[in-house]
């Protein structure tokens, strides 16, 4: 699950994104309207933690704006306005949740929790999707940009370990080793080489990188960045 924190209060963002990537979450981080939106042109979104006052703007027309791209992002506003007419505002533009601050940093993570939790049994739990492209890992199909893709089995296994791990450097040795099954199939480095391509040729099209290869290490799963 890929997480946005937008607040401009620098200890409170400290805060949560320490306490939400101690919990096993991908965290990114923005302090203005502009930088989570600069953000947002790079990656797609699961959950983002939204303050309402915001420097350059405000939560509200920010989350219209996401919602637009991509009406699946779920939301929990932040605020220290307990208004019943803003809450709805809220509620209103497709928000999940609404915490007023202060919180306790314990409440507000069963919340996060209670909420990716909906979130996986909405899309079946074994999936992955940004948008572009879609992944059910269970079913073994997938879409790219509204159209069938094709897979080999080895390729959905090495898709599976990389969007488990984004934007984590996983060296060749740790991805053969994922990539040999419980029946002894041996996968050595060409086999690896050749799927790692096939896949790219597959879903890097439009400009878009899923796959960056860190030399001298191994490769990293970034998830469509725009080249």
């Amino acid at each position: 699950m890929k997480l946005l924190v937008v607040e401009d209060d620098r200890l409170l963002n400290n805060t949560l994104c320490y306490n939400l990537s101690a919990a096993g979450y991908a965290v990114d981080s923005a302090m203005t309207k502009a930088t989570a939106t600069h953000l947002c042109e790079k990656q797609d979104y699961d959950l983002m933690i939204l303050d309402i006052n915001l420097p350059d703007g405000n939560g509200f027309d920010f989350c219209r704006e996401i919602k637009e791209r991509r009406s699946d992002t779920a939301v929990i506003f932040l605020t220290a306005n307990d208004m019943e007419s803003d809450m709805l505002r809220g509620f209103e533009l497709g928000a999940d949740d609404y915490v007023t601050k202060p919180f306790p940093i314990s409440v507000f993570q069963k919340k996060v929790a209670a909420l990716i939790t909906r979130i996986q049994k909405q899309t079946g739990g074994d999936c992955y999707s940004d948008g572009n492209l879609s992944i059910n890992f269970s079913e073994t199909t997938a879409t790219l940009a509204g159209e069938l893709i094709t897979f080999t089995a080895m390729e959905y296994r090495l898709l599976r370990v990389f969007v488990k791990n984004p934007n984590n450097v996983l060296t060749r040795q740790v991805l053969l080793e994922r990539l040999w099954d419980i029946d002894g199939n041996f996968v050595d480095e060409h086999a690896l080489t050749a799927a790692v391509s096939r896949i790219r040729n597959k879903i890097e099209i439009n400009g878009r990188q899923y796959i960056k290869t860190v030399y001298g290490m191994g490769y990293m799963w970034v998830g469509g960045l725009q080249k």
